[in-house]
């Protein structure tokens, strides 16, 4: 029996799905979203809250502030709402309704950014909000995700090691790359316990974070408008960019096995696919994490009209979309 006290205090972390029958290899799947925030981005919240907390940043009558596309913003909501602070969530367009919903149904304030900065686009947007709230009031807290070390601190204490205790064997790890803190966590574990690993980062095709041109990106979670502060690229060993359409694809594929992830695991999936496809070997052991699930998805990667508007008709031939409407 578990009983607890607050929401952050639950976390499965030892789900694997294994996706040999769907991709071909031996690839099992770490299930990130069985929390009450719903997604991988617990950890960070968590571990950042508590160490503001413990560092007399976050006082009683403080008022919460964060940039986030979604999950990270639930992930606070909730805690925030345990702890009785004040939440602000600083968001864009891009964000999903339901996701969006979620966070307000947690007491949160929700600001979207539509106007993206001219040099930073809607991420500097987003945190240039965020610091001209903090200049209004002196109660703003920002924990900002991006440089806080504490983020990739909860993955180097929680996922690698929950990783390495059931995969002693892994070849290789695959994940995703959007602030870089899960990246970064998993990376930094393996070089010191297990060099010999091979990370491979997944990032969306628009993203910049390996020096790639921007273009338009309308799938939140993966990618980024900046380099991320906290990314170091000597502890990834390849980088694998996906196409949001692939992204799509991948998500309904999985769908029609009975499992719904959302869209940052999708692009993970089909990342880890190209690359062993070209890469992979017999017997060799990968896992991919999946940072969440698909039910925040309904209104954009499973509704048809919004696929179709933004990727084309064929897009999806042959793997039937779940809503028409």
């Amino acid at each position: 029996m578990s009983i607890i006290t607050g929401p952050q205090q639950f976390n499965q972390d030892d789900l694997y799905v294994d996706l040999r029958a769907t991709v071909g290899h031996e690839l099992y799947l770490k299930c990130e979203g069985f929390n009450f925030a719903g997604s991988v981005k617990l950890k960070a919240a968590t571990a950042m809250v508590e160490a503001a907390e413990r560092d007399g940043i976050l006082r009683p009558g403080s008022f919460l502030v964060e940039s986030s596309s979604g999950n990270l913003g639930v992930a606070l909501s909730m805690i925030a709402a345990n702890r009785g602070y004040r939440f602000v969530c600083v968001t864009d367009s891009r964000c999903n309704l339901a996701t969006r919903r979620l966070m307000e149904s947690f007491g949160a304030e929700v600001h979207v950014i539509t106007e993206p900065d001219p040099e930073g686009g809607l991420l500097g947007a987003r945190k240039n909000h965020v610091r001209e709230l903090c200049a209004s009031d002196e109660r703003f807290v920002w924990l900002n995700q991006y440089e806080n070390p504490n983020a990739w601190k909860a993955h180097y204490a929680t996922t690698g090691p929950a990783i390495a205790r059931e995969f002693p064997q892994v070849d290789v790890i695959f994940v995703g790359a959007g602030t870089c803190g899960t990246l970064m966590g998993i990376a930094r574990y393996f070089r010191e316990t297990n060099p010999d690993v091979r990370i491979v980062a997944v990032d969306s095709v628009g993203s910049v974070t390996f020096g790639g041109p921007a273009s338009r990106r309308m799938i939140p979670g993966l990618g980024s408008g900046e380099r991320p502060p906290q990314l170091d690229e000597s502890y990834v060993d390849d980088v694998v960019l996906v196409e949001e359409a692939d992204t799509v694809r991948t998500c309904h594929q999985l769908a029609r096995t009975g499992f719904l992830f959302g869209g940052s695991t999708g692009t993970v999936v089909s990342g880890a696919t190209a690359w062993l496809a070209e890469h992979g070997t017999p017997g060799m052991t990968c896992v991919a994490l999946a940072p969440d699930f698909g039910e925040r998805y309904m209104d954009t990667i499973y509704q048809q009209h919004w696929v179709e508007d933004l990727y084309g008709d064929d897009v999806l031939a042959g793997e039937p979309v779940l809503a028409a409407a």
